[in-house]
């Protein structure tokens, strides 16, 4: 399968680089010059995954990730120079999977858009394999079905992005297990990078946002100091 990138970038030098280096990894590449362009692209076109400037006209990155994400699951990655903690974690809050900063190495850039098209898309193709038992796991009042790649809680459904699916899957599976940041970056991204670990707190926050009753004093996902993180052991009370 030829997967489609969608590169959203005003700056007509910066989107070249990037499509020759992604096209010569055999990707199709789909270019848009503002944020509306970009979005229009989204809802017409077969996406596999979008690359998004911030600063753009007509719409930013920021709304642009927002409007995508209320609608697809896709990975998006944010490519930008605003490069404060305060606008990484913006853009992850509102539904990117990942952000890289300006100036960029394009080598970099075309192994993070493998790492999350490998991510999302070996998560589909689970699906056409014969059901398997486990496929369903549960942990307390969440139930992380593996088949229809959803999360539900006391059976309503929680819409999660792409990573924080990889990375609930990896806890739920082994309840109780403390996994290192570096386990968690393998994971979730196949590759660490030096800059992950905001990033990772980030994706963490948002998933107790999502499932915890209260995400300051969290049920599930438990920070162990120094080592990483784990989910608890919690039967179904129910």
């Amino acid at each position: 399968m030829k997967y489609r990138i969608l590169v959203v970038e005003d700056d007509k030098d910066i989107a070249e680089v990037i499509r020759l280096y992604l096209e010569n990894e055999g990707y199709e590449v789909m270019w848009a010059g503002d944020g509306a362009a970009g979005y229009e692209l989204t809802q017409k076109e077969k996406i596999n995954l979008a690359v998004v400037d911030i600063m753009l006209p007509k719409m930013n990155g920021y709304d642009l990730v927002k409007k995508v994400r209320e609608q697809s699951n896709i990975p998006l990655l944010i490519l930008s120079a605003k490069n404060l903690d305060s606008d990484k974690i913006l853009g992850l809050d509102l539904g990117a999977d990942d952000y890289m900063t300006k100036p960029f190495n394009p080598l970099e850039l075309v192994a993070r858009v493998k790492s999350n098209i490998r991510r999302y898309y070996s998560l589909g193709s689970r699906q056409e394999d014969e059901e398997k038992p486990g496929s369903i796991w549960k942990v307390g009042e969440l139930v992380l079905d593996e088949d229809s790649v959803t999360l539900t809680k006391n059976g309503e459904q929680i819409v999660i992005t792409p990573t924080e699916y990889k990375m609930l899957s990896l806890f739920m599976k082994s309840p109780g297990k403390v996994f290192t940041k570096q386990q968690i970056y393998q994971e979730v991204n196949g590759e660490c990078y030096v800059n992950d670990d905001n990033t990772l707190m980030v994706h963490i926050s948002n998933l107790r946002d999502k499932i915890e009753d209260n995400p300051r004093e969290p049920k599930y996902i438990k920070n162990i100091r120094g080592i990483g993180y784990k989910i608890e052991k919690i039967s179904d009370e129910r």
